[in-house]
């Protein structure tokens, strides 16, 4: 008789995991580009030394990447605090009103195209289990999962390193040169190389147009930097 295989260790599943170092990837390195070139661009316009330039930006580097990653972290403090406050609701809602839950899983589960002999047979299933009631309430009605508590310093850390590398790209041209001029030209076409480059792959990895992402990127970033290199001319 032959025995059937078990795997004693299931593959895990990293989607979300995945999909959420992605997104704090993609925060942190397109601000980290924009902003600090931005930046380099408009002192560009305004002062003839370029290590004043060098000295806001990496100043600018520090101060950004600390405030982005403790937006991140904060951020996924509050999803774990809405999460845990839901949670205490629903489970409240069972044991205080549990015909009104019953009547809503019934809802849902017609909404999914169950029979109504089938519903029946759902619902004393679901709702035995008060945990499990609770469980399906919060993912099918409220279309919440359980957030990773370790999601938060790890957003933190991401999107924090993130930054602080797409910020010294745009800075890297003032090292070399001589001139503010001339670090904001090196500047601009190492960046905007940068921004067409990692607006594709952004673009192709959310399933949107790569050639339009791509150029939408660097556009934008080619306008912040404009702007800021023109006003401070002007003030000047």
């Amino acid at each position: 008789m032959a025995v059937p295989h078990v795997h004693p260790h299931p593959h895990p599943e990293d989607h979300l995991t995945s999909s959420a170092m992605l997104q704090d990837i993609v925060i942190g390195l397109s601000d980290g580009l924009t902003v600090p070139f931005a930046l380099a661009a408009g002192l560009s316009g305004a002062v003839q030394s370029s290590d004043l330039v060098i000295t806001a930006g990496l100043a600018e580097v520090v101060a950004g990447s600390i405030a982005m990653g403790l937006g991140g972290y904060l951020a996924g403090r509050t999803e774990i605090e809405h999460y845990a406050s839901e949670l205490e609701r629903e489970h409240r809602e069972v044991q205080e009103v549990p015909e009104t839950e019953r009547a809503e899983v019934d809802e849902l589960l017609a909404e999914m195209g169950l029979s109504a002999e089938t519903r029946a047979a759902a619902v004393r299933e679901l709702t035995a289990n008060p945990e499990q009631w609770v469980h399906f309430m919060m993912k099918y009605e409220l279309g919440l999962e359980k957030p990773d508590p370790k999601q938060a310093p790890k957003s933190a850390a991401t999107i924090s390193i993130a930054y602080a590398i797409g910020g010294l790209i745009p800075l890297s041209a003032y090292f070399v040169t001589d001139s503010p001029a001339q670090g904001l030209l090196w500047s601009a076409v190492v960046t905007l190389l940068c921004l067409l480059v990692f607006g594709y792959f952004k673009s192709r990895m959310t399933g949107q147009p790569p050639v339009w992402g791509a150029l939408k990127m660097a556009g934008t970033g080619a306008l912040a930097a404009a702007a800021a290199f023109f006003v401070a001319r002007q003030l000047d």
